[in-house]
């Protein structure tokens, strides 16, 4: 239990371990940025999409994808029709939209981890504030920075002492208002899990980096609900299967990321369908993940609380 727990802490309350290694290989050996976006694809991002999959598709679901067909078929299948659509078209306003999604998305898990651990009402509500306000700014950011840009590298400093100073502050008004609590660690999570855009020269990096953190509670959790559900018998697919499907959904669609990178038109195109299946991760997960639905507190939370 003992090593679970340290598990648990390392891989979801606190996974500061994992941007640290990122932004260290990244600092020392930064001939190596290529292969630290790929492998860093590989064995987390694109793992952490293609758990959706099996998580979602698996016979506990079964009767409710077919009483949710607008919500849970209709609407994804509109949902890639429109990525398509929108890439071909107006490929710069999508890849806006989609970014703004990606930091929703990450915000929502952040502030959902935070729930997991917290019982305070005034906590959870002071969490949720202040991770949504610097995931906002971040967002602003990030706009300001790689879409204009308008930040200057004077001005990007002085707004990093600002938000490292201001954080610090809330830091220290949460432990005189809540002590050392049990949802500090998720909660300094959620907060600095999109900092490295206020750094990183690459906006690549400043996707990834922090959301590794994001990567690695996703994937402990929808294992651990992979687990219990195992373990009552609701699904009955192998270790092994179930891994083999995350690796060859995350192998393929990191090749077709690089594809994105290529001088040929047609190969450069298929970066869309890694981008869809991620629209489509984010979509799905805000369904799957929504604990007001009894159908989700039955096949879901009651495993991750377990």
């Amino acid at each position: 239990m003992k090593n679970y727990l340290n598990l648990e802490f390392i891989l979801v309350k606190f996974p500061l371990i994992f941007p640290l290694i990122y932004f260290l290989i990244l600092s020392v050996k930064p001939e190596l940025e290529i292969f630290l976006i790929f492998f860093t694809i590989v064995i987390l991002a694109e793992t952490h999409f293609g758990s959706t999959w099996p998580f979602f598709i698996n016979k506990t679901n079964l009767n409710y994808i077919k009483n949710n067909r607008v919500s849970l078929i209709t609407i994804p299948i509109i949902i890639a029709l429109l990525s398509l659509i929108s890439f071909v078209f107006y490929k710069s306003i999508f890849l806006l939209i989609f970014f703004a999604c990606n930091v929703y998305h990450v915000t929502r898990q952040s502030y959902g981890v935070c729930k997991l651990y917290i019982s305070n009402p005034l906590e959870l509500k002071f969490n949720e504030i202040f991770i949504y306000i610097y995931n906002f700014l971040f967002f602003v950011t990030g706009f300001c920075r790689f879409y204009l840009p308008l930040i200057s590298q004077d001005q990007l400093m002085f707004l990093n002492v600002i938000i490292i100073v201001s954080i610090l502050i809330i830091f220290l008004i949460h432990l005189i208002k809540f002590k050392f609590s049990n949802g500090i660690f998720p909660f300094i999570t959620g907060l600095i899990i999109f900092y490295p855009i206020c750094f990183v020269d690459n906006p690549v990096h400043a996707i990834i980096m922090g959301v590794t953190m994001h990567y690695t509670q996703y994937l402990f959790l929808t294992f651990k609900v992979y687990q219990g559900r195992t373990m009552d018998r609701l699904i009955q697919i192998p270790m092994s299967k179930y891994l083999v499907i995350i690796i060859i959904y995350s192998l393929l669609m990191s090749v077709l990321s690089l594809a994105g990178k290529s001088t040929n038109e047609i190969l450069n195109f298929l970066i869309i369908i890694p981008i869809i299946g991620q629209m489509l991760h984010f979509y799905l997960d805000s369904q799957l993940w929504k604990f007001s639905d009894p159908h989700n507190r039955e096949f879901i939370l009651k495993y991750i609380k377990s």
